[in-house]
């Protein structure tokens, strides 16, 4: 009787803590397939230009959003923003922030019914913009097409003034898009599911206090390779 009593419980712990395991697989799986769409893009000889990707404080990767009823061309999706540590963000690419993306007509402008994003953070207001409750883009932040491709001219005032820089992938073209009208969140439900307590984006983006997933390094790999942070002494980080 005893042991029944002892199985009883087992089980009962298994199957409470079944669900914590596949919600914190999810998160892992959505840093994976955003790592691959970083590396990818990356990749591109009309990809994103190499003076941009350095002048960014942050990266927000949404893999595969979809287009779903939320209005004309509305969409939605989940991924991961990732910025550069220190206090000017110059240093080397920090732990991920679960992040959401709702709405935005893009959907019907490129076509496609599932879209990859990749959001360009350019400075401390739009990182700040990025980091509060809810921003919707092109009203709290200013928000561009980025320009595409190796040699691409980043000097002129829509680059130079936008906050945040987006582009889009979507049956294999890769394109600047604006997201206008689009909001994003951080997700504070998937946070704590990849980090196993209750933390904000602000804590683990701009305070340090988590601890890099293991999930997650192939994603600041392919950052650090492609734009690698200064270390504390000044030089770039190892690759």
């Amino acid at each position: 009787m005893r042991w029944m009593t002892l199985g009883f419980c087992a089980a009962l712990l298994v199957s409470g803590a079944a669900p914590s395991w596949s919600e914190k697989a999810a998160q892992e799986k959505r840093l994976q397939e955003s790592a691959e769409v970083v590396r990818e893009i990356l990749a591109l000889p009309e990809g994103i230009p190499e003076d941009i990707l350095k002048k960014a404080e942050c990266v927000c990767v949404f893999p595969s959003v979809k287009k779903v009823a939320l209005g004309v061309g509305g969409s939605y999706g989940k991924g991961a923003l990732v910025c550069r540590t220190g206090p000017e963000f110059k240093g080397p690419w920090g732990e991920p922030a679960m992040m959401r993306l709702e709405g935005g007509s893009f959907g019907f402008q490129i076509g496609g019914t599932v879209i990859d994003f990749v959001l360009l953070v350019m400075n401390p207001k739009g990182t700040g913009s990025l980091l509060s409750s809810k921003v919707k883009l092109g009203a709290d932040a200013t928000v561009a097409a980025g320009p595409v491709g190796r040699t691409a001219a980043a000097a002129t005032d829509a680059f130079m003034d936008a906050e945040i820089l987006s582009y889009s992938r979507s049956k294999g073209l890769f394109a600047g898009i604006s997201l206008e009208g689009s909001t994003v969140r951080e997700d504070s439900g998937d946070n704590e599911d990849l980090y196993g307590r209750k933390i904000g984006a602000k804590e683990i983006v701009l305070e340090g206090k988590a601890t890099l997933p293991e999930a997650a390094k192939p994603l600041i790999a392919a950052l650090e390779k492609a734009s690698p942070g200064e270390s504390k002494g000044g030089s770039k980080s190892p690759q």
